[in-house]
């Protein structure tokens, strides 16, 4: 009888693949898969956390991005009342600085007391700051664009983004979790490498924990 292999057998003849044999092949498959498209699908966030890790650990780089513009103008007095006890426009303000300064953002701060008010407009890389005399009505912008590098490093810490960028940093995070996990449980099933493997991330591991004890606590 010839050597072949046992897939050239007939039914009645081929060795009984065990359930465990036959879990553990088809485990290995579904988390190669999920760990290849998982990857792709994240391909991006990775690329672009790991990027600004590395302008945010070294903002002072880019300072001289940083543009300071200061404008004067002076509000209508029926947004600011003349009186503590007339009632300040608040959305009125805003709209009125946002359509005749063309600054843009979300409030980040609004105060009011009975001689001032107090507006700032944020967004990623940005800031406006409006300080309005109630008495006279005249008011001081300072606007400080930081430039795009400072856009997305704020992006990156999720500052001044909103609640979908929020959740796309959740997004992100799981996905990334996610691949870790795959790629971990895919060196599992690759038996020559699996020792070597779970050595170098213990290591690594270690690695940075050391780092973390001795040069940061």
């Amino acid at each position: 009888m010839t050597t072949g292999s046992a897939n050239s057998l007939p039914p009645s003849t081929r060795p009984n693949v065990s359930w465990k044999v036959h879990l553990r092949r088809q485990s290995a498959i579904v988390t190669r898969w999920l760990h290849i498209y998982l990857s792709m699908v994240s391909f991006a966030v990775v690329f672009f956390f790991a990027a600004t890790g590395l302008t945010l650990n070294h903002a002072d780089w880019f300072a001289s991005q940083q543009r300071t513009v200061v404008k004067h103008g002076v509000a209508d007095a029926a947004l600011i009342g003349k009186a503590p006890s007339h009632e300040v426009d608040k959305l009125g303000l805003v709209e009125m600085l946002r359509s005749r300064e063309h600054v843009h953002g979300a409030v980040g701060d609004l105060r009011i007391d009975d001689s001032q008010v107090s507006i700032s407009l944020r967004a990623p890389g940005y800031t406006a700051d409006t300080y309005i005399d109630r008495d006279t009505g005249k008011y001081e912008l300072t606007e400080v664009s930081s430039g795009f590098v400072a856009v997305i490093n704020d992006l990156h810490k999720g500052r001044d983004s909103g609640k979908v960028w929020s959740l796309v940093i959740d997004a992100s995070a799981i996905l990334l979790v996610l691949v870790s996990l795959t790629g971990f449980v895919l060196l599992w099933f690759l038996h020559k490498r699996r020792t070597s493997g779970f050595l170098l991330a213990l290591l690594g591991t270690i690695a940075v924990f050391t780092l973390y004890k001795l040069y940061v606590t």
